[in-house]
């Protein structure tokens, strides 16, 4: 469906999951945590989603991909509602800085397998192996 043509309509649950890359029981579950809100059935029907809901479903699944937590995407929500520019940018530098270190520890992680792999290059097949002569040192220097 075109973006334009999916902002106008109204859909129904299946149709909203679809449109939004998620599974029905997602969308459930943000009904059940506050993330969305559900909406009314008209006279007993069935229940209508509209442009905001996708808009909403779509952020979500965004921020989570960013590494936001869903408490994170709520305040985030929350802050979407008038003036809190300063708090969103607060939150993602927060979130920025979490990253960064993954990402020190990643590669502080990488640099200690490399150093494995090219011991275990150069071992002999006589003395064992290197890689687990090495863990096996860490352990016995922890306990």
């Amino acid at each position: 469906m075109s973006r334009q043509k999916a902002l106008d309509k109204d859909f129904r649950i299946s149709e909203l999951s679809s449109e939004a890359g998620v599974h029905i029981e997602t969308i459930r579950y943000y009904h059940g945590i506050g993330l969305l809100p559900r909406p009314d059935r008209a006279h007993g029907r069935i229940r209508r989603y509209g442009a905001n809901d996708l808009r909403r479903v779509r952020f979500i699944k965004r921020a989570q991909a960013l590494g936001f937590s869903l408490d994170e995407v709520a305040l985030l929500l929350g802050f979407s509602v008038g003036e809190h520019c300063a708090d969103t940018k607060a939150l993602a530098e927060k979130k920025l800085a979490m990253v960064e270190g993954k990402i020190a520890d990643l590669a502080a992680i990488r640099k200690a397998l490399k150093d494995l792999v090219t011991k275990c290059s150069k071992g002999s097949r006589s003395s064992g192996c290197p890689i687990i002569d090495a863990l096996a040192e860490s352990l016995g220097a922890r306990a």
